[in-house]
């Protein structure tokens, strides 16, 4: 039975803050934060590793992100409540479980096997509903296009072609790309059939983007 008392709720309001600190704005995306207990993904041995503001290893060689980046990344998205959403890496759940704060129209899609059915059973337990999928994230979500939001939660060698021709117009990419060291953020907005704009954020570090658009 998963437990959620005044001490995880305590804990989550401070890392609230820590991540408010950092320069998180918007209102949805840091009380989404406060929503979801991220102990859950967690071992309760790893309690007070849960809310420090830092990545931990899942297992299968990734690792669930750090608070402020998972903030970081659905602040660039700028999702509305009707947004239809394709999330490229589950990992172990966290960031789609804040997505659907949000929003409930989320897609996710995972390239391990392992992860992807420990995710699903994670959301189930939760009690949200997303659409989930075991496969080549690198190349999106092709039958269940277009999207008005993409976040890519690992770092990809390129932009996938593929991921730019399933947003909507209007729609708008988030994505970490570099090399395996480090990642510029991305955001690419959709303008017309063949025309985007692109914006250059900050510096991260994440997992590779694994696939045929990604990292073989």
């Amino acid at each position: 039975m998963l437990e959620d008392n005044y001490k995880h709720k305590g804990m989550r309001k401070s890392l609230v803050r820590t991540v408010a600190g950092k320069g998180i704005q918007d209102a949805r995306v840091l009380n989404a934060l406060e929503q979801v207990p991220r102990h859950f993904f967690f071992e309760k041995a790893f309690l007070e590793q849960a809310y420090q503001d830092k990545a931990f290893p899942i297992g299968e060689g990734q690792t669930i992100s750090q608070p402020y980046t998972v903030a970081y990344q659905t602040e660039l998205l700028d999702l509305q409540p009707h947004h239809k959403v394709l999330e490229i890496g589950t990992g172990s759940g966290y960031q789609c479980s804040i997505l659907l704060q949000i929003t409930p129209h989320v897609y996710t899609i995972e390239y391990n096997e392992v992860l992807f059915h420990k995710a699903q059973r994670q959301l189930q337990v939760m009690g949200l509903q997303a659409h989930t999928f075991l496969g080549d994230g690198s190349e999106g979500l092709p039958q269940h296009a277009p999207y008005d939001r993409i976040i890519v939660t690992a770092g990809a060698p390129i932009i996938p072609k593929n991921l730019l021709t399933q947003l909507t117009i209007g729609g708008k990419l988030v994505i970490p790309v570099g090399d395996t060291g480090v990642q510029k953020m991305l955001r690419l907005t959709r303008e017309g059939q063949e025309e985007f704009t692109r914006e250059e954020f900050a510096n991260f570090k994440f997992v590779p983007l694994l696939g045929k658009q990604g990292w073989k």
